[in-house]
């Protein structure tokens, strides 16, 4: 054990040395159903001055003296059979290999020169393992294991066991200590790491920029869409303020005259309140549909100056009308002279004065009604430009609110991206910080790799070389 520990020392002293504890015992191990237990009880019973082991016999950190490996006759060895004899003669030289129930299995032979095969194309150490058929537990005659009881105990009674063990263990220590330098390069599951913070940090990027982009586009939407509905909105009010003050127009009389401007202005107001009172409901939607605040109104809509109602010259019509009126009224007078001298000419100075009468009444009939659609007319005209300045006053204020809610919503915009930048790049920082500690770390190792790892492998080459002999 001195010269085995000696070896290594020459190459490097501070390699730390391999932490098991050998004990005097031989280890039974095999796959489920390989009769490891059959093996295990006849050699106890044939070699009563060794003590046999199963697996779940031996504890953590401890190492048999020799491991008996038993396979089974019916199949050759599988990948799992050849992990599990790497995991218990992982620190033990000395292998015995065991084909078992060689009773019942007449092609045993074949399966053993195909474990041989595999096993020595596994490892080369498994090259020079002893092969031996038994049957321990046979249904009939004495159990078959004076081959495995024979090459079990030369093994135990060869001069360099322990020394082969020995250097066996040290092996496995190297290439364990190999192994976990690359590990520790490579990092427990460091790449899968690597990629999920990758992901991440272009996922919550893509995500910014789109939701940037979808709020600025909602914006713009909502936007566009109240600019259109409220200046329609504005449009249809003016239209039904204008249809419903004409048709005032049309029947009013020349006592409602004095009272029709005030009319005309109460509704002027009515309209200016009503655009106001959607164009802030509306607006408002459009800030709770966005999860964004709209500034209020700065001005209240303006009122249109409505004066008093327009009276235009209208002389020579009068005087017009008048001639005409004569005319007719003079007809109607001559009409009914004449019908009242040819019915009764005793009554014609009374008809000739009666018609007189009904043709003065009929002129200033047709007069004063004439006058009255005249100014029917003049009011007509002057309501519908009355209206077409609200409209064009509401379009305006309307293109004006608008204009400065999306301004408001703007600004909210701006401030809630830049909260969302702020987030986002203490999010990036703290990815790409964890991106730069795992290429510190794998740095790190990679130097404490290409420093330990020639030591090791001079180690490995000398241990080797040892075994070999």
């Amino acid at each position: 054990m001195i010269d085995a520990d000696h070896v290594v020392a020459q190459i490097d002293p501070d390699l730390p040395p391999p932490s098991i504890l050998r004990r005097d015992v031989v280890l039974v191990a095999g796959p489920w159903l390989a009769g490891t237990s059959g093996v295990a009880a006849a050699l106890r019973h044939r070699l009563p001055g060794h003590t046999v082991l199963e697996a779940p016999d031996l504890a953590a950190g401890e190492a048999p003296a020799a491991v008996v490996f038993v396979v089974s006759a019916t199949a050759p060895m599988t990948e799992s059979d050849c992990a599990l004899l790497d995991v218990v003669a992982a620190d033990t030289d000395a292998v015995i290999a065991v084909v078992a129930k060689i009773d019942v299995y007449r092609t045993w032979r074949d399966v053993l020169d195909a474990d041989r095969a595999l096993l020595a194309q596994r490892a080369p150490r498994y090259g020079a393992v002893i092969w031996v058929g038994a049957a321990a537990a046979p249904d009939i005659g004495a159990p078959v294991v004076d081959d495995l009881v024979a090459a079990l105990t030369a093994t135990l009674a060869c001069d360099s066991l322990e020394r082969r063990n020995r250097l066996r263990a040290w092996e496995n220590r190297l290439v364990g200590g190999h192994r976990r330098l690359d590990r520790d390069v490579e990092g427990a599951g460091r790449e899968a790491r690597l990629t999920v913070l990758r992901d991440e940090r272009a996922e919550q990027l893509r995500r910014l920029r789109l939701d940037k982009s979808q709020r600025s586009i909602a914006v713009r939407s909502q936007i566009q869409q109240a600019r259109v509905q409220l200046s329609s909105f504005a449009r249809t009010r003016c239209a039904a303020a204008r249809t419903a003050l004409q048709e005032d127009v049309a029947t009013i009389s020349r006592r409602e005259f004095g009272g029709f401007a005030e009319r005309v202005r109460r509704r002027a107001a009515q309209v200016s309140d009503e655009v106001q009172e959607a164009a802030a409901r509306h607006l408002a939607d459009v800030g709770e549909e966005l999860g964004l605040p709209v500034g209020a109104a700065a001005e209240s809509a303006p009122v249109v100056e409505v004066g008093t109602a327009p009276r235009w010259s209208r002389s020579a019509e009068t005087r017009l009308m008048v001639l005409l009126g004569a005319g007719f009224g003079l007809g109607v007078a001559l009409t009914l002279g004449r019908l009242f001298a040819d019915l009764a000419p005793q009554w014609a100075l009374a008809g000739g004065i009666g018609g007189a009468a009904v043709g003065l009444a009929v002129t200033l009939w047709v007069v004063g009604l004439r006058g009255l659609l005249h100014d029917r007319a003049v009011l007509d005209r002057w309501v519908v430009d009355v209206v077409t300045g609200l409209r064009t006053a509401m379009e305006e204020w309307v293109a004006t609110r608008v204009l400065a809610a999306e301004a408001s919503l703007g600004r909210a915009v701006a401030e809630r991206d830049a909260v969302e930048h702020a987030g986002m790049d203490e999010s990036v920082t703290r990815i790409d910080r964890e991106i730069r500690e795992h290429g510190m770390q794998r740095a790190r190792a990679s130097a404490v790799r290409d420093r330990q790892v020639p030591v090791i492998e001079r180690a490995l080459r000398a241990v080797r070389a040892e075994l070999d002999r």
